[in-house]
Formats: structure tokens, C-alpha cells, sequence
């Protein structure tokens, strides 16, 4: 079924008003604990994360005690390396070392589920449990291109790419992990253009944090990652963003908060705790005030080591594209809440994600679609924990409609199939 978003007059109770309930149930039990909560299994789990600007709210749970406030005082919130150290250390799972969620791509949670991307293609069932941000990921490119008028449309680079296979040259472009989310806007954006992706271009995998650096010595092209890594190449002068992946579609959803299915089966209260503590945390992240701190928090050594100045400006829809072109448009700033609709876990989305990866042949095209999201999907729990903090979740469905890209194509997630036949360029048979 399909509903509309919920807007902010029915989403009855504002980033005030739960601050408010939140600063009351601190005041009137032991903690500050929330009396609509039952009693968590465990005080803590340890989580991942990239560094990247969109893994601000796990942090800023930590940092401002969001966690420990609902009963979770011994959460961890741990750096990952990559996204295949991600992989990894999830698949340990924290009592053998490793961790048991947190901030991940959002198809990883399928990738992970089916086996597709784990040693031996061994399932690992993982949960999504919700969107950590919408959009503000970036396409970037080399400055020995910025005079090509290569942009939102990718064509310039066509002929580009072309003349340089032609003398025997790799055209290599970088994502961050195959069928994550950077690779599948690197890929709808190319296509976009006429560049296929699997064939006119060499798409390899780098880690986020070493994005810049290897552009810097020309390892790429073009590459697409999360912030602050686009804004950093800017800064340095060693490329330019061609466009916001908000641009390619508005309020696309990005990272989520994932989980081992065996964590929050064996520990559903802690689940729910874990799951109000990060949401308190968007709604901390998306109020405009707290904007520079949080840019100051992320951004201190012991999270991205990073300069606040990588960080402050995309947050807001402030953009340096790096090639002449400077934007100031708030609807283009990473989102963290939206009245709900950024963290709640639209299964339509998941749909589109699936259709991609089978668009790529990263998982096979006869899948069950319905009962792979159905798995993994667990909006259940959201509401649960909205319903915990006394948000109104009456907007919420399945679905949040059709979706429309930035050419014009559209994906309808009651007829997936039909999204994927009006697509020209494609690697499944």
C-alpha cells in the first residue's frame, strides 16, 4: 500500500517536543530512563562505522550520551577501515572480535543476507533497522576535466573515455564497495550518459578515506564517496564534483543502521533502545543550530581526522563544486530526519536497491524480491521505537511511492520489472 510522506504538522511531535519528553523521563526515573522502554538484555553492543559524515549520528549517541540514557551506557562505536573490513568484522560478530552493526550501505544488508559478498557465500542474516541520512553523497572528477561540461549529464566524458580506450588506456573510476550505494550511483550516472559502466569504464574499489590520495597521484577519474571526502578534493584542488547524488535523485536514501538478525532476535529490548537512542541522535543532527558542532565533533582525531572546513559546508547545502560553479541550496544538505521519513526504512526502497543489483548482476534476476526485503526489513521495530519516544506514526507504510531520477526515469516499486525494461543499458541478460 502506498502513503504519503507524513509532513511536519502530522508528525505531531518536533526534535522539541521529544527533547522535551526526553529531558522530563530524565528527571522522573533512575538514568533517564524512558518509561515506555522495557529493560534492555545488555548494556552495550559494539557498532562500526566509516568515516564518513553520514555515521554523525552514531556518534553524536555516543558523544552526547543518547545511548547510555536509554539503558545502553557500554555502546561502542567503532572505525572501520573499509567496507570490506566492514564485512568482516560483521560476520565475527563482536563476541569473536569483530562487531554486530552499524553503519552500513544499505544494500549491504541484502548482499550480506544472500551471501553474495561473504567468504564462501555464506549467508550472514542482517536486519535494516534504519535510515541513518538521505542524500549529499558526491560524483567527483579529476581537474584535467573541469573544462569538459561534464555534470548532472555524464555524456561529455563520453567521447573522453572513448579516446583514451582507444590508445589502450584503463579509464579507471572508483566506488567503495560492489552493489554498495557509491557504486550504484556511479554506475545510474554513467549509463545516464551513455557510458556503460561495465564496459567503457574500469570500475575498481577504494577504500572512502583514501579517495583523495589516490586521486592525487591519478590512480582515477572519477570516483564517487560520501562526504566530507568530495568537499576535501575541492579544497585541495585535485578535482571537482560534477554532482550531488541529491541531484541524481532528491532524498535517496544512503546509509542505514544495520544489524545481525541473531544480535536483535536474542536481544529485542536492547534493539529498540539502541534504535531510539541513534533516532534522538538525527534529530539532533538535522536541527540547523547544531550544525557546526556536530562538524566539530565528527571531524576531531579520534573519529574522521578531519578539518571542520571538509565538513561544514555540504552539511548545509552550502556546495564548492571545485569547478566555478557555488551553491547555496539547503534542499541539497545531507538529511538525518525529515519529520521521520529520512530514518524510517522504507521497504520500496530496499526494492529499488534489489532491482539494481540484479540490473548489474551482482544478484541473479530471478530473486524473490518481496521476500528478500520482507527478511530483512524490520520497519516493525522502527515504529515500535518512534512509538517509544511519542512520535505520531500513523504516515507510515511500505511504501513511499514512485520514484522519479533526475532523466526522467521513473521506478515504480509494485512493477519492478518494468523499471528494469525501460533501461537501455544494463549487465543482466
Amino acid at each position: 500500500m502506498t502513503l504519503i510522506h507524513p509532513t511536519r504538522r502530522s508528525f505531531l511531535r518536533t526534535a522539541a517536543s521529544v527533547a522535551a519528553t526526553a529531558a522530563a523521563a530524565k528527571l522522573a526515573l533512575p538514568g533517564g530512563a524512558w518509561a515506555a522502554t522495557a529493560t534492555p538484555e545488555v548494556t552495550g553492543t559494539k557498532l562500526g562505522y566509516i568515516a564518513l559524515t553520514d555515521s554523525a549520528p552514531l556518534i553524536i549517541a555516543l558523544e552526547k550520551g543518547f545511548f547510555a540514557r536509554h539503558g545502553m551506557p557500554d555502546v561502542l562505536v567503532e572505525k572501520q577501515a573499509s567496507w570490506g573490513a566492514t564485512r568482516d568484522n560483521m560476520a565475527l560478530g563482536s563476541a569473536n572480535g569483530g562487531i554486530d552493526g552499524g553503519h552500513i550501505l544499505r544494500p549491504k544488508v541484502h548482499l550480506y543476507s544472500t551471501g553474495k559478498v561473504m567468504q564462501n557465500n555464506q549467508p550472514l542474516p542482517m536486519y535494516t533497522l534504519l535510515g541513518l541520512n538521505e542524500d549529499c553523497q558526491g560524483l567527483s572528477v579529476t581537474q584535467a576535466y573541469a573544462d569538459s561540461g561534464v555534470g548532472l549529464d555524464s555524456s561529455p566524458l563520453k567521447e573522453i573515455f572513448a579516446a583514451r580506450r582507444s590508445t589502450g588506456a584503463e579509464i579507471p573510476v572508483a566506488m567503495t564497495f560492489p552493489g554498495g550505494t557509491h557504486d550504484l550511483w556511479m554506475r545510474y550516472w554513467l549509463a545516464a550518459g551513455g557510458i556503460d559502466p561495465t564496459k567503457d569504464v574500469d570500475l575498481i574499489v577504494v577504500p572512502p578515506p583514501q579517495m583523495v590520495a589516490n586521486m592525487k597521484v591519478g590512480n582515477m577519474e572519477a570516483f564517487c564517496v560520501g562526504e566530507p571526502w568530495n568537499e576535501q578534493l575541492v579544497n585541495q584542488g585535485i578535482g571537482f564534483t560534477a554532482a550531488t547524488t541529491g541531484e541524481l535523485w532528491t532524498h535517496h536514501p544512503e546509509k542505514v543502521l544495520g544489524m545481525r538478525a541473531d544480535w536483535v532476535d536474542a536481544n529485542p529490548n536492547a534493539t529498540i533502545a539502541l534504535m531510539m537512542a541513534v533516532m534522538e541522535a538525527q534529530i539532533w543532527c538535522e536541527d540547523a543550530g547544531n550544525k557546526d558542532e556536530m562538524a566539530e565533533i565528527i571531524g576531531r582525531r579520534q573519529w574522521y581526522n578531519v578539518p571542520v572546513k571538509d565538513i561544514s559546508g555540504r552539511i548545509k547545502g552550502e556546495i564548492n563544486y571545485g569547478n566555478g560553479r557555488v551553491v547555496s541550496d539547503p534542499s541539497l544538505a545531507m538529511k538525518f530526519w525529515r519529520n521521520g521519513a529520512t530514518s524510517y526504512p522504507w521497504k520500496s526502497l530496499d526494492s529499488w536497491f534489489i532491482t539494481e543489483n540484479k540490473r548489474w548482476g551482482y544478484l541473479p534476476g530471478d530473486l524473490d524480491t518481496k521476500a528478500l526485503v520482507d527478511g530483512t526489513n524490520r520497519s516493525d521495530l522502527w515504529l515500535q521505537a518512534a512509538a517509544g519516544l511519542g512520535l505520531d506514526t500513523s504516515g507510515f507504510g511500505d511504501s513511499r511511492g514512485v520514484e522519479t531520477f533526475f532523466d526522467g526515469v521513473t521506478f515504480d516499486p509494485a512493477s519492478p520489472d518494468a523499471y528494469l525494461d525501460s533501461l537501455s543499458i544494463k549487465a543482466m541478460a
